[in-house]
């Protein structure tokens, strides 16, 4: 099964600026067998939202926000893993 994805090209821009992350780098973290997925409920006032927890193709641990849009899955945002969330990806595996 192939997942699409989506997002908003200037938003994109800005994260790689914000965060060292691309939204295309993003995207593979949704491969990590391993990846854990959470209701992301403080920013979740107008659509449901979710944090995944993986690792990208880079190696890197990323923690990436998004929601469903139709079939696609819409990339909100991505950044690198805080210490905290390194250890929720490592104690649900």
């Amino acid at each position: 099964m192939t997942i699409d994805f989506d997002w908003d090209n200037e938003k994109a821009k800005v994260n790689i600026r914000k965060h060292g992350v691309s939204f295309t780098d993003a995207t593979t973290v949704f491969d990590d067998p391993l990846s854990i997925t959470l209701d992301d409920t403080l920013h979740s006032q107008e659509e449901d939202r979710f944090l995944i927890i993986g690792y990208s193709q880079q190696q890197m641990l990323l923690v990436v926000a998004y929601t469903y849009r139709g079939n696609n899955i819409r990339i909100i945002s991505a950044r690198i893993a805080t210490r905290r969330e390194r250890k929720i990806y490592e104690q649900g595996n």
